[in-house]
């Protein structure tokens, strides 16, 4: 399969047009960005990384029944996936305190909660992802109330395998950030990646971090904890 013209261009990925109207091919890029697309960088091999662990991802979610956008893997960067409209709702499952919810709401980073949290934020880069609700997505039409507790559903069945799949690697998963999409038959998929991108990730034993908060807080040896958590992935295959 061959790439056509480009369809868009993100902050980490671009997508290409195929001969087929309901196929697409996406090629992940080394660039790297933070709050929201203020702070600007470039994590070497990241692309590769990203590419192969999101499809493993895919293949092992698929396995469990969760329906994603996955087709083929075409080579280290490119991968064809299901054409999809993104519903413009970004689905943040937490495990334990970090980032924007330990500052939002004044706690230590490593609480461990009882319970795995869902947020939503609506997908706007112009109003800075702003938090919002299952009413306030109605309202805005963005998704259907079938569709929103279908999404709450698939998503916290990624987060039960996930956070398994990871401890068996000696890896903490903390939260996470996913995205789905439609298909032209209606269907709703997991789409967009699963990667030290969109996940934050701690070794078991010393917390190390092991995801792009490195590249975020300056803490250095980035391409290094994207190395090392790809290197558990597949000797784990």
């Amino acid at each position: 399969m061959e790439k056509k013209e480009q369809l868009y261009e993100g902050k980490a990925k671009k997508v290409y047009a195929t001969s087929d109207k309901n196929l697409c091919i996406v090629s992940y890029k080394d660039d790297a960005t933070a709050f929201n697309g203020l702070k600007k960088g470039t994590i070497v091999g990241k692309g590769v990384v990203n590419n192969r662990m999101t499809n493993m991802m895919m293949r092992l979610l698929e396995k469990k029944g969760v329906p994603t956008h996955f087709v083929e893997e075409l080579s280290d960067r490119d991968t064809v996936v299901k054409k999809v409209s993104i519903v413009p709702l970004e689905v943040i499952i937490r495990n334990v305190s970090a980032g924007s919810f330990a500052k939002r709401y004044g706690v230590e980073e490593g609480i461990v909660f009882d319970e795995p949290t869902i947020e939503f934020s609506y997908k706007n880069d112009d109003l800075g992802d702003p938090l919002i609700n299952t009413y306030h997505a109605l309202a805005l039409k963005l998704a259907t109330k079938e569709e929103i507790e279908l999404i709450k559903k698939y998503a916290f069945k990624v987060n039960e395998v996930l956070k398994e799949y990871f401890l068996s690697l000696g890896v903490k998963l903390i939260d996470f950030k996913l995205e789905f999409g439609k298909t032209a038959d209606g269907k709703i998929v997991l789409a967009d990646e699963i990667s030290p991108d969109t996940c934050r990730f701690w070794d078991v034993k010393t917390n190390e971090k092991l995801d792009k908060d490195r590249f975020r807080r300056d803490l250095g040896g980035v391409e290094d904890a994207y190395k090392e958590i790809f290197a558990r992935v597949t000797k784990g295959e």
